[in-house]
């Protein structure tokens, strides 16, 4: 059996008005996401609660993975009383370990000087949003910053997209979307945008991971214009 050919990204720049951008993973390296709740959390869970480390980690796994896919999913105030741990106070204290992927403010300042609007579009709770913009200083590049929790729904469910499109007054003809997960651009395929595409690299620490189902790049820079 064959394998399933890859599909590779076709934009016609002149037909793009809006483009939305995920934050964590596609943005920004998940590195940080992925050692703070997979390796930090699990290690001062386990002091809190005198267990070892690996069973702290089952525990939050098995936490972590009930609200997959919910509002709750990314609420930073809920993990915290949750947990019983300042997990905000605890970002912070890490945030050396934000950083942006290679190429977005290069791809942030092209899609500016094409005259698109760019917005941020984000599942990240807002205090997790501030500590990331306050760390990386790419605020100023978008035209509107919308958080899961204004809409009151996940990027994962289709009328997400519905609310946001509302909101924002972006058009699903004439709209991009890039994330790194592929139940979110699944989600705004049913909703109806046309121009989806996965990054294949969210972490610096991790493989490249193709998607079979959308358009993939490791860098934006695949996007820019030679």
């Amino acid at each position: 059996m064959k394998n399933k050919k890859i599909p590779v990204p076709s934009l016609d720049w002149n037909t793009i008005e809006t483009v939305m951008l995920d934050m964590d993973g596609t943005l920004l390296d998940k590195h940080f996401d992925d050692y703070f709740w997979e390796e930090h959390v699990p290690e001062v869970y386990a002091k809190e609660n005198n267990i070892n480390f690996w069973k702290a980690h089952e525990v939050l796994m098995e936490k972590y993975r009930s609200r997959e896919g919910t509002l709750d999913w990314t609420d930073i105030n809920y993990w915290s009383k949750e947990l019983h741990l300042d997990l905000a106070g605890m970002k912070e204290k890490m945030n050396h370990l934000i950083q942006v992927h290679p190429y977005v403010i290069d791809f942030l300042d092209f899609c500016r000087k094409k005259g698109k609007q760019i917005h941020l579009v984000t599942n990240a709770h807002s205090k997790t949003l501030s500590i990331k913009m306050a760390k990386t200083e790419i605020e100023s590049h978008f035209d509107q910053i919308i958080c899961s929790e204004e809409i009151g729904l996940p990027k994962e469910d289709p009328i997400f997209w519905q609310r946001l499109a509302e909101k924002t007054g972006f058009k699903k003809e004439t709209s991009i979307l890039a994330d790194d997960n592929e139940a979110v651009l699944a989600s705004a395929a049913t909703y109806g945008i046309e121009n989806l595409i996965f990054v294949a690299k969210s972490s610096s620490m991790k493989p490249v991971v193709y998607s079979a189902e959308f358009p993939s790049i490791i860098f934006f820079k695949e996007l820019m214009e030679g």
